[in-house]
């Protein structure tokens, strides 16, 4: 199962980048494979992405939330079989550090290969580019949501 790892700092409080996450309706605006999100539940949400010509869709249940901390998931439906987690660290007062982890199953050949070639790692790291220049534009959320979920 690839894995893919990444980190970006961004010049906003711990928070800020937090908060901005628990966006997820708001994901396509800095996530480039991500068409739409539709936050079912709290912890339920309905994912659409395209990569290249291919168009999948899924469900991720959110399976650990801490605010300032993390955000863990799974999916649990659809045509993507993936986990991950978020954390949030705090550098000082203004900048903060956030950590990618994505565990996902390739399907087919041309994932495969591109799981290989190491397009995820490049993707994640292109959309957490994107989200720092996102965030720090903005310098304030979208919005929130400060709930918790244990594990």
């Amino acid at each position: 199962m690839p894995q893919v790892i990444e980190t970006v700092d961004v010049n906003v409080p711990v928070s800020v980048a937090y908060n901005q996450w628990t966006q997820f309706e708001e994901f396509p605006k800095f996530l480039d494979e991500v068409e739409s999100i539709k936050q079912e539940t709290e912890t339920l949400t309905v994912w659409t992405v395209k990569v290249g010509p291919v168009e999948k869709t899924f469900e991720a249940n959110i399976t650990e939330q801490h605010p300032d901390e993390r955000v863990a998931w799974n999916s649990t439906g659809g045509e993507v079989d993936h986990a991950g987690v978020v954390t949030f660290h705090k550098l000082s007062d203004t900048e903060s550090r956030v950590t990618v982890q994505l565990d996902w199953e390739a399907q087919g050949f041309l994932e495969k290969l591109g799981g290989a070639l190491g397009a995820d790692n490049h993707a994640v790291k292109k959309d957490l580019k994107n989200f720092k220049e996102y965030i720090e534009s903005k310098g304030s959320p979208d919005g929130a949501w400060r709930g918790d979920v244990s594990a």
